[in-house]
């Protein structure tokens, strides 16, 4: 099984049918971790574990989701890599997409599905507007207790929309996570295009959340986006941080032909419209 099937067969077995059930440290308690809330210097958390027995101490950030999110990625290295002991550095998922730790994604990705199981999480970023909004994504995340970039990344994994996630900075781009079926032949651009809010809030012209449609050439190097428009949602997030959320309306970008790449590979793509469920 993998971390996250792990993580909802465990949820499935409390029989948890909202989000207000997901109480992080009963789960926690019942699988012989033990979770308390200390300062500590260096770390965001760190978990030992003798026989059947673990503690887990999360350093108290003030941010709900936050503290939950790390308590759940502790239990994820629990039930996964027991006999090791762990200093995380990180509280939210998105940080450890910009790294190759393996056994931090394994635990991020057991906390995310613990945390928003699908068939939990799915319906509720249905019940939004056919285009998804930040607003509604902060909705959802407050009724799940986690942050908003947890909750898109996991928007993206479930697929329920044609999108991709991303975070950049002034340097240029930080992580990335692409709905399943959007093809992976759309190339990111790795440093901000002028003509994306995304730009105008990083440096300043704008302050808070936009969004809007943008021409795809904004957002991807690919020689034919000019031809093709995305919605782009961008808001602050971690200071210096952006987060971008595009929303792939234009149908034909699934249908596009095969494209060469500079290695000399061909990509597929699938049309998520004629994709079955």
């Amino acid at each position: 099984m993998t971390p996250g099937q792990r993580a909802e067969a465990l949820i499935a077995e409390f029989g948890i049918s909202s989000p207000s059930e997901l109480d992080v440290e009963a789960i926690a308690c019942d699988a012989g971790m033990d979770v308390r809330y200390e300062q500590l210097d260096g770390c965001e958390a760190t978990l030992v574990g003798v026989n059947n027995q673990a503690i887990a101490t999360i350093r108290p950030s003030g941010n709900r989701g936050r503290e939950r999110f790390s308590a759940s990625h502790e239990l994820g290295h629990w039930i996964m890599h027991r006999g090791k002991s762990f200093r995380c550095r990180v509280d939210d998922q998105s940080a450890n997409l910009a790294s190759d730790a393996t056994l931090e994604k394994e635990a991020d990705s057991y906390a995310a599905h613990l945390l928003m199981p699908r068939y939990l999480f799915d319906p509720a970023i249905r019940s939004g507007t056919k285009i998804p909004t930040f607003k509604h994504i902060g909705e959802v995340a407050q009724a799940f207790e986690v942050s908003v970039a947890a909750a898109i990344i996991r928007m993206a994994e479930v697929d329920s929309l044609p999108i991709i996630v991303a975070c950049y900075d002034g340097r240029g781009i930080r992580w990335r996570a692409f709905a399943p079926h959007v093809p992976r032949r759309w190339r990111l651009v790795q440093t901000l295009h002028e003509d994306s809010f995304a730009y105008d809030i990083v440096n300043g012209v704008e302050s808070k959340q936009c969004s809007g449609k943008q021409e795809a050439a904004a957002w991807f190097s690919n020689d034919d986006a000019e031809s093709f428009e995305v919605h782009e949602n961008a808001m602050p997030s971690r200071p210096g941080e952006i987060l971008v959320m595009l929303y792939l309306s234009d149908t034909e970008m699934f249908e596009s032909p095969f494209e060469r790449r500079s290695e000399g590979r061909y990509q597929d793509n699938p049309s998520f419209g004629r994709r079955s469920r």
